[in-house]
């Protein structure tokens, strides 16, 4: 029976069916874009920078992941920007570019760069400019241009559509706004994939209240109940900790015993906070602030093994 042979058509019909499936499977297996590393030493997480590129790029600067020329020098580093690039302030075209220019860099270097889709990028592309500054659309030529560079073929819009909403990086979360319920415990895959088909239809997740985009509870709601939230989430994922942006802390705050972190500083000059980030270096995290240094993060329990490093993290570059 195994050495009976099929006749040529019969072959040639099933060598297609192969190719077919084989097709299928690489084209389903390209929809998924990584969003999880491990054994990451140095992390850079960002908040919402609202068209603020002056204030972004000095936090950039003093965590030593760009050069004044702009260039990368983070080596292995992986910065984080959690969203909310777009809207409230002129220059968001400028911070795009550069985030574009430094993936590239970041990625030689074997390090990376991940900006992650916030509530205002959502916003954008399914045409919602309540927020747009008028500098912004100008920088594109007007409105009319700005519209194009952001559809599903202009340059912006479609590198904002490739992007995820929700990446791990060794045990941490990071995303724009929070996970709860029926969220929480869906795969990055499922919220990924599920807040891009939004971007491209206008609707689904990304507009959801309680979504990942938009939902406020973990930085609002009370501590306890923070930390009950979270616990499926955390089993789900194998996770310790979530960083947010979104809801404006003005610092670097912890909250829940460290199991929420709060990055929105404000930077924006909408809302006139400070040049800030924050860095986990070794399992240890800080609050950095340009031109003022580093402040330590009480986020629980810490790592095994102390880092070797100087009290001081390699954090503070003199401006």
């Amino acid at each position: 029976m195994f050495g009976r042979k099929f006749p040529r058509r019969t072959a040639v019909a099933l060598a297609l069916a192969v190719l077919v499936c084989g097709s299928a499977h690489a084209q389903e297996k390209a929809k998924v874009k990584q969003h999880t590393w491990k054994g990451v030493e140095r992390i850079v997480a960002v908040g919402d920078v609202h068209g603020d590129y002056g204030q972004f790029v000095k936090t950039l600067l003093y965590v030593r992941v760009i050069d004044k020329n702009g260039k990368w020098i983070g080596g292995k580093t992986r910065l984080v920007q959690v969203g909310d690039v777009l809207d409230r302030g002129p220059d968001s075209r400028k911070v795009m570019d550069l985030l574009m220019k430094l993936e590239k860099e970041a990625a030689k270097a074997g390090g990376g760069v991940h900006a992650l889709v916030g509530n205002h990028e959502s916003m954008i592309l399914r045409g919602d400019w309540r927020y747009v500054h008028p500098g912004e659309s100008q920088a594109f030529g007007g409105a009319d241009k700005y519209r194009q560079a952001m559809g599903p073929k202009g340059k912006y819009g479609k590198w904002i559509r490739s992007h995820n909403a929700v990446i791990k990086i060794n045990d941490v979360l990071f995303l724009h706004a929070g996970l709860t319920g029926r969220y929480g415990t869906m795969s990055l895959d499922d919220i990924n994939k599920g807040i891009r088909a939004g971007l491209n239809s206008g609707g689904g997740m990304g507009r959801d209240k309680g979504g990942p985009l938009w939902y406020r509870g973990l930085a609002k709601h009370g501590e306890k109940d923070v930390a009950k939230q979270l616990e499926p989430v955390f089993k789900t994922h194998k996770a310790k900790h979530i960083v947010i942006g979104h809801s404006v802390s003005g610092r670097i705050l912890s909250r829940a015993g460290g199991k929420v972190i709060q990055i929105d500083v404000g930077m924006s000059k909408a809302y006139g906070g400070p040049a800030g980030c924050l860095l986990i270096e070794k399992g240890v995290y800080y609050g950095v602030y340009a031109g003022k240094g580093a402040v330590k993060l009480d986020v629980g329990a810490e790592p095994k093994k102390k880092p070797k490093a100087k009290s001081k993290p390699k954090a503070a570059a003199k401006e």
